[in-house]
């Protein structure tokens, strides 16, 4: 059994199941209600409830068990009946509020020999609403910002998660990788940037990474998986070698799982012993795909491999609507996303 709600303005429809959260149907089913803490406490996900019932689960906050009818908590709230509720749906990243918080890094896994992963966790009582594809800044001690992007999907924000490519010379992750330890607490300002799926167009996608610009994309996709998207998805990874693939069996397990997704690695310093596709990563993509006019097509990774990627889609038929980046600059002291932090 379960629930029809509908929501006002915007007019979307979508199915809760029995016992089954609000927050969590709308999220699961690409429905971008705004919440802030998930927990029942910071009252960002509240809806005006418009017709309909909700309950609230045993062990909820106490305010809520005495919340007036007319008022919903998104979050927490489990529906008795069909629902119309009247809540400001978040439709576009920039309508995401821009949020400074403290973190507490739980997990460091070192992937390769150049990068590392963290996981980050937020205080109790508090999530990150964000797009899949989105980025954030660590705030350092004299103000200076570090920008990495966020590699794993919205509807698993438990922790959240990015990867860190070592640059010599970087200061902030000569720190990450050599003194950095688990329960540091360090301050983030998040979410941050348009590198986002347009989850409204019917074509075809092509997501080109190069090194640590699988990370967003890796967001993208996941995210892509979970709302059901079925529309054909080719993800070319651009390295040097074999070993700076850093997530090897992932797409190949994500090809396996899901016959609308290819996967092609593409090395521009193989291996003596590598058999799959060399050279530079935009022009494997060219190579199959002569005709990209009827793409969409996300980059992101090193400057120069997106505006190399830019100039020979464009002259490939992709027009410009249809081409979407994330280039990550490394500019030392510099506040811009990519800078010498090594994202």
């Amino acid at each position: 059994m379960s629930f029809k709600v509908r929501t006002e303005p915007g007019g979307h429809t979508f199915e809760v199941a029995t016992g089954e959260g609000l927050l969590a149907a709308a999220l699961h089913q690409g429905i971008g209600l705004p919440y802030g803490c998930r927990n029942g406490q910071c009252g960002s996900c509240a809806a005006r409830l418009l017709q309909g019932e909700v309950v609230y689960p045993e062990g909820a906050p106490e305010a809520l068990q005495g919340r007036s009818q007319d008022t919903c908590t998104t979050c927490q709230a489990v529906p008795r009946s069909d629902l119309i509720i009247r809540v400001q749906e978040v439709t576009t990243a920039a309508e995401v509020e821009v949020r400074t918080l403290p973190c507490r890094v739980v997990a460091k896994q070192q992937l390769n020999h150049d990068v590392i992963r963290l996981y980050l966790k937020l205080p109790d009582n508090q999530r990150l609403q964000f797009f899949a594809g989105q980025y954030l800044d660590f705030i350092l001690r004299d103000g200076r910002k570090r920008a990495f992007s966020i590699a794993n999907a919205p509807h698993d924000d438990a922790l959240i998660e990015l990867h860190i490519r070592h640059v010599t010379g970087g200061e902030f992750t000569d720190y990450v990788f050599d003194s950095m330890q688990e329960k540091t607490i360090l301050r983030i300002q998040a979410p941050l940037g348009t590198f986002t799926l347009r989850e409204d167009s019917q074509r075809p996608l092509i997501f080109m990474g190069g090194g640590t610009g699988f990370a967003p994309i890796k967001g993208i996709i996941e995210h892509a998986f979970h709302i059901g998207i079925e529309r054909p998805m080719h993800l070319y990874w651009g390295v040097r070698a074999r070993r700076d693939l850093y997530l090897p069996d992932l797409p190949e397990q994500w090809a396996r799982e899901h016959s609308n997704l290819t996967y092609a690695p593409v090395l521009s310093e193989p291996d003596t012993d590598w058999t799959g596709r060399t050279g530079f990563v935009h022009e494997a993509v060219v190579a199959d795909h002569p005709d990209l006019s009827g793409f969409d097509v996300y980059m992101s990774g090193p400057p120069m491999m997106v505006d190399a990627g830019r100039a020979a889609f464009g002259a490939r038929g992709l027009a410009m609507d249809q081409m979407f980046s994330d280039a990550f600059e490394y500019a030392a002291d510099s506040e811009r996303k990519g800078d010498s932090s090594g994202r």
